[in-house]
């Protein structure tokens, strides 16, 4: 495996020193690496992985020395405009390092929401002719640096190397940002679960919430059919939960969603408080300040106004909560209230060990859902 003090170093030799991206669990070693090392002004965890191209690109203009940018392939999506219309050659001509982990990888088992994008990662990049490079544990990281900073700084154009599982040695983050509430996501995930009304319905946002939210109804007997489990698509999550909740007035919709996942596409809540004749939507942010089915790398969910936030954006009830029986109160009012409600709940990051997936593949989910909106 490649020792993450040795990758970095290799980075800074060759003038990489400004590192930006979206943490992905492939990467979630030399990620942790740069987060203990690197100055704060040079490491920025973006909102989402178009945001870190941004980054770069202003990076690079000031001062003409190469970024890199971090991210899985399932957020490559994401950088396809500001690659495209910004960075190509064709265009400005930006050279960036991309670093992007390769989930799904043809062969190598993987959760479903990784098969598609791993089988097309090559294709993409293929198809928007960033060259790029394989690695793994075997890789002569001194030979794949020096060709990939040659053909960057060269070409003037993105180069792009493909991580696959297992490249990276174990390192953990050692910045950790202490918090002492009373509960952790799985905590209040229950706490949701218990209040909700046979005919209200869920949708939960990818990675572990989607996970507690699946066994938590297992523990408890019930069926699946009322959760929409959005595996993949971070930061969607709230708008397809208002997409159900527009056409399902007279029913509840309990969208479970995450600090990172908000933060990545936040605009969507201006779009889901203008919804001026919805009642029945509530948007229930389990904050624990990290990206944490990824590593528990840290966002800026502590440091930021969730519910000020929420009401400028024109939620008709907002508020924060952190302490259970305040929680089990606040939860309540949500549930009563007529109109677009949003609820903040402050966690401890970290899940359980032996948390387990869902049981049912996502056709199955989505056919077993739209069986429960009829």
């Amino acid at each position: 495996m490649i020792n993450t003090l040795k990758f970095y170093q290799a980075l800074t030799a060759r003038g990489i020193d400004f590192f930006t991206g979206v943490p992905d669990s492939l990467l979630k070693d030399i990620c942790a690496f740069i987060s203990d090392n690197a100055p704060n002004a040079r490491h920025i965890i973006a909102a989402n992985e178009g945001a870190s191209v941004g980054l770069a690109v202003g990076s690079y203009l000031a001062s003409g020395k190469l970024p890199l940018v971090y991210m899985q392939n399932s957020g490559f999506g994401n950088t396809v405009n500001p690659l495209l219309s910004i960075a190509d050659n064709d265009v400005y001509g930006i050279p960036m390092l991309l670093l992007i982990g390769w989930r799904g990888e043809p062969g190598i088992k993987d959760e479903p929401q990784h098969v598609k994008q791993g089988k097309v990662s090559e294709e993409l990049l293929a198809a928007m002719q960033i060259p790029y490079q394989i690695i793994d544990a075997t890789s002569n990281i001194d030979i794949v640096l020096d060709k990939a900073v040659e053909k960057a700084m060269t070409n003037k154009k993105p180069y792009a190397l493909l991580v696959r599982k297992g490249t990276f040695e174990k390192y953990k983050l050692k910045k950790e940002i202490p918090t002492s509430f009373p509960l952790d996501r799985e905590g209040a995930v229950k706490l949701v679960i218990d209040v909700l009304e046979d005919k209200d319905i869920v949708v939960s946002t990818t990675g572990k919430t989607s996970r507690e939210v699946f066994e938590y109804r297992v523990a408890l007997g019930q069926s699946h059919e009322k959760d929409f489990l959005t595996v993949g698509a971070m930061g969607h999550t709230s708008s397809i939960a208002m997409g159900v909740a527009i056409e399902k007035k007279n029913r509840n919709v309990y969208c479970i969603d995450g600090d990172g996942s908000v933060i990545m596409h936040m605009g969507s809540l201006a779009i889901n408080g203008l919804m001026g004749d919805l009642n029945n939507f509530k948007h229930i942010v389990i904050n624990n300040g990290a990206h944490d089915s990824v590593g528990g790398q840290p966002t800026v969910g502590f440091e930021i106004d969730f519910p000020e936030i929420a009401k400028a954006s024109g939620y008709t009830l907002v508020d924060s909560a952190s302490e259970i029986q305040d929680i089990k109160k606040k939860l309540k009012v949500l549930k009563g209230h007529k109109g677009r409600a949003f609820l903040e709940l402050k966690v401890n990051k970290g899940a359980r060990e032996d948390l387990g997936r869902p049981t049912k593949t996502p056709k199955e989910n989505k056919n077993a859902f739209q069986q429960f909106l009829k």
